[in-house]
């Protein structure tokens, strides 16, 4: 789905591309612009790849085949007809369709290495890729097909033979269409490719480093929106936020684990459900590690994102193809297409993603159970027996989590050696980002189901009443209408109702406008 306000153009010129300007041009339609030195930069570097089109010495992509046939040579006149024939044999996807913001991500990425002016494409060939961004048009591209080394090369090459005006792509109101006549009636001519543009359109990583630069922006709004959950749940089990004090966090300093303790101080300010056991009547020497060690998985969980985006924003920074265009105007071979730097960071976080899950998890169920809820009725049932209340929405939690669980065995330790053993070592990093945007998924709604949880705990309490940050993530809920506690009803809407306040920002929001921005 587009987007209803377009936000400003991203333009590609002499600044990398940021986390944000993927995001926005993924997800927002922001429409992609081509500055003028990035052009020139591109004309200069294309005027040295056809002062090779004619050499009778071999240049791998431009006058060899490719991969295991890259010693067999090619005449000049069928070098244009090597670079059409490398996008339509690469052009072999399989399965379901990838999402719009996906491949809208790794076209992105693609042109921005072409802005780069170090793969000898035609000046057109860049600017058809930003005038398909622009308008809208999105090409077919298939689950299977990567093994994340020499690049994405079959998700690349279905965008690269849709701007050939081949294939298939949906139009901007997400009709399919072929690719030809969607061109067309955007005033789109296709590209007519000449020699090395086919294999430069699909050597790099963009499609596993779009995934990871979307998950990012995602996994930085959850990992708020876990600790409102982990406050809301401290708070209506009656537990202490001694533990998170500032300098008890010091003594362990890692940067996460104290943002993480900040957030769980602010939920638990003010609250008058933690005032009411805060004496010496309350004989609890300590809390669960599901309670009192939030900040510490939390924290660990921003710090995996923290290192996750510096290597992103070195990708964001890299101009990868094979051979490149030197800037002293030489055509190397290298191997800087091989995902591994991307694919480790994306099972890393997945691993994250599990672990937090798992530990949400845990804190639902000890609202759940009448041994260790401290008061609350089974289950947080209004009549338990006649009614199960929350037990089988932590069902649900426990099912996700065992996915996530088996989603975070990692795919780059995997390799299948393809194209004749001449690509012998393969990163799986595509692999790695399909699973972690699973991943993502799950994380959501296992939160989701908490915050459900925890709000209908914090109700339960009254006449207590939670402090502002609890109140305000409540009311968040409310909003969008949830009743509040109350006898068994149809739940599953109600936890669609969580997932969207938790997906869409609205819990942090809330939370963060009534006791201030959380770290």
């Amino acid at each position: 789905m587009r987007s209803s306000s377009v936000p400003p153009a991203v333009v590609l010129g002499a600044s990398p591309l940021t986390v944000e300007q993927v995001v926005a041009v993924a997800r927002r339609d922001a429409p992609v612009v081509l500055a003028d030195e990035t052009l020139a930069r591109i004309r200069r570097t294309r005027e040295v790849i056809d002062a090779l089109a004619g050499d009778t010495v071999p240049h791998y992509g431009i006058s060899t085949g490719f991969g295991a046939l890259a010693t067999t040579s090619i005449p000049p006149e069928k070098r244009a007809q090597l670079q059409r024939s490398l996008i339509r044999s690469h052009a072999a996807g399989s399965g379901a369709e990838v999402e719009r913001e996906v491949v809208r991500a790794l076209m992105l990425l693609r042109l921005a290495t072409l802005a780069t002016g170090r793969t000898g494409v035609q000046e057109r060939t860049a600017a058809t890729y930003a005038a398909m961004l622009t308008a809208g048009i999105t090409p077919v591209v298939r689950e299977y097909g990567s093994l994340g080394c020499s690049g994405d090369l079959a998700p690349l090459a279905h965008c690269a033979l849709a701007a050939m005006g081949e294939g298939e792509v949906r139009d901007a109101a997400g009709d399919l269409r072929p690719a030809g006549q969607a061109l067309a009636a955007a005033g789109i001519e296709p590209v007519e490719l000449r020699e090395k543009e086919g294999l430069a359109l699909i050597n790099g990583t963009d499609g596993m480093l779009g995934m990871l630069a979307l998950a990012i922006a995602d996994l930085s709004d959850l990992l708020r929106a876990a600790d409102v959950a982990a406050g809301m749940s401290v708070e209506g089990l009656l537990g202490t936020d001694h533990v998170f004090a500032a300098d008890l966090q010091a003594l362990r300093p890692h940067p996460g684990q104290a943002d993480s303790a900040a957030n769980l101080r602010a939920m638990l300010r003010d609250s008058g459900i933690r005032a009411s056991h805060d004496s010496s009547a309350c004989t609890r020497v300590q809390d669960a590690y599901s309670l009192r060690c939030a900040p510490q998985v939390h924290g660990a969980a921003r710090d995996t994102l923290a290192h996750a985006r510096a290597v992103a924003e070195r990708e964001l920074a890299s101009a990868i193809d094979n051979p490149v265009v030197t800037l002293d105007g030489r055509v190397e071979s290298n191997g800087n297409f091989h995902g591994a730097p991307v694919g480790y960071v994306l099972d890393f976080l997945a691993i994250a993603a599990a672990d937090v899950a798992s530990m949400s998890e845990r804190r639902t169920d000890r609202f759940l159970d009448v041994a260790r809820n401290h008061g609350l009725p089974p289950f947080l049932a209004a009549d338990p027996g006649t009614d199960s209340g929350h037990m089988i929405a932590q069902y649900s939690q426990a099912a996700i989590v065992a996915e996530l669980k088996r989603l975070a065995v990692p795919a780059s330790v995997d390799s299948i050696p393809s194209s004749a053993m001449q690509e012998d070592h393969v990163s799986m990093g595509w692999a790695a980002g399909r699973k972690l945007r699973r991943s993502i998924d799950g994380l959501a709604r296992v939160l989701a189901i908490e915050v459900l949880t925890a709000a209908r705990g914090l109700e339960l309490r009254a006449p207590l009443r939670p402090g502002p940050a609890g109140a305000a993530a409540i009311e968040a809920l409310r909003a969008e209408g949830w009743p509040g506690a109350g006898p068994d009803r149809w739940l599953a809407p109600e936890i669609e109702l969580a997932h969207q306040v938790v997906r869409s920002g609205a819990l942090v929001a809330a939370v963060s406008g009534a006791v201030g921005p959380l770290a």
